[in-house]
């Protein structure tokens, strides 16, 4: 094993195949529950001046006023519920793949079957379970939907799964944590641990409702706008005339489960499965190479040395296969 190197290429397909999520509305009052989609609407707004100025300007009120006096106009997109619906309905799919640790690609044999055997050593000794109850904890808190969770007054989750349906009341799930006894929590469990063992075909179906008030705004994903030209400064996505939310946004969501990271016991929070542990809004990789706790450094002395990790780091390094991506030593597929 110690000749062994690393494949120069190497790729996993993901085995949480994750749709867009659409966005619904409808009204509490409504006995009926008739939804009609959430729309994407443009404004124009004369905004303020409220960047940080250079000192030279904001020590001289003369020039201050004047920078303030300039119309900040700018075009963007909003969205939000209707005058006469208070209830944010967002729906989206999950397919669970069969997990063996067979790449996608691999371009040298006896580094895939020394990967193989380290997936399937993991598979024989844990199983996914521990995997799949967090990824299951993350879909009933709905922790899926960003901002629209924390400005809602009640969120109820249902999904769906060959014809059998488990209901979450969302805000009563720990975000931080993935220590609930909940039955529900332990059913949808199983049904993630059948998928991804090939057990069975498991599609789940996954709305929430969301009580956010009559008109209130709710927050589709924003497209990166690459073309600074663009006359819009923010741009929402929208599919067939419906606001929704990116699939990767949701698959982040669902697989921040990484409470194994080291400083997690500082931190107190989830992070999503990443190899580097990235956490682009705090702007932070919180598993370092030099620390030799990201994926790669794990990975490798694993697979090449048959150093086998700590068990909380091969939960890590199996969700990254999970995730999937390209990992050969060439870089990219």
């Amino acid at each position: 094993m110690s000749n062994l190197q690393t494949a120069s290429v190497l790729a996993f397909e993901r085995n949480l195949d994750i749709s867009d999520a659409f966005f619904w509305q409808t009204s509490s009052r409504d006995e009926k529950g008739n939804a009609t989609p959430v729309t994407i609407n443009e404004k124009s707004v004369r905004g303020t001046i409220s960047n940080r100025l250079k000192n030279a300007i904001t020590n001289d009120p003369a020039k201050l006023d004047a920078e303030i006096e300039k119309a900040n106009l700018q075009r963007v997109d909003a969205a939000a519920l209707n005058e006469n619906c208070d209830t944010l309905i967002a729906k989206w799919s999950c397919k669970v793949l069969p997990f063996t640790g067979q790449p996608n690609v691999c371009n040298n044999q006896n580094y895939q079957k020394a990967l193989m055997g380290i997936v399937q050593e993991y598979l024989a000794e844990y199983g996914v379970s521990e995997l799949a109850k967090r990824y299951a904890t993350n879909i009933a808190n709905a922790r899926w939907l960003w901002r629209n969770r924390v400005g809602a007054e009640r969120i109820d989750v249902v999904v769906t799964c060959n014809n059998e349906s488990l209901e979450f009341d969302a805000l009563k799930i720990n975000l931080k944590g993935f220590d609930s006894s909940d039955n529900n929590i332990t059913q949808l469990a199983k049904l993630i641990e059948q998928g991804l063992t090939g057990e069975k075909f498991i599609i789940l179906y996954v709305e929430a409702k969301a009580h956010m008030g009559f008109g209130q705004e709710v927050y589709p994903s924003q497209e990166l706008i690459l073309d600074t030209g663009k006359a819009k400064s923010k741009v929402l996505y929208e599919i067939n005339g419906k606001a929704g939310m990116h699939s990767q946004k949701v698959s982040n969501a669902i697989r921040t489960i990484d409470t194994w990271y080291p400083d997690y016991q500082d931190n107190g929070f989830p992070i999503a499965i990443e190899p580097y542990g990235a956490v682009t809004t705090l702007g932070s990789a919180f598993r370092q190479p030099k620390q030799k706790m990201d994926f790669y450094s794990l990975f490798d002395a694993w697979v090449l040395k048959g150093e086998k990790p700590e068990e909380e780091q091969q939960h890590f390094v199996m969700g990254v296969l999970i995730r999937g991506g390209v990992f050969g030593a060439s870089g990219k597929e």
